[in-house]
């Protein structure tokens, strides 16, 4: 099983579409930010935060960005 197969699984069990594939780019590229700025465990983190004021990605992106 790929990423993206376990993601659109992960998402079946919550009743939730899963990511477009624009929006699982732009989810990699949060993670990437704050992983490559911080430690690795940002990331997920970071995604998590994200997910929590459900601002739109690009949105967060640019945040990210202003942190390092």
């Amino acid at each position: 099983m790929n990423a993206k197969e376990w993601v659109e699984g992960f998402a079946r069990e919550l009743d939730v579409e899963p990511p477009t594939d624009k929006e699982f780019e732009e989810i990699l590229d949060l993670a990437a930010i704050a992983a490559h700025a911080s430690e690795r465990v940002a990331a997920p983190v970071a995604c998590w935060i994200g997910g929590r004021v459900g601002r739109p990605l690009d949105e967060l992106i640019g945040a990210a960005k202003r942190v390092t």
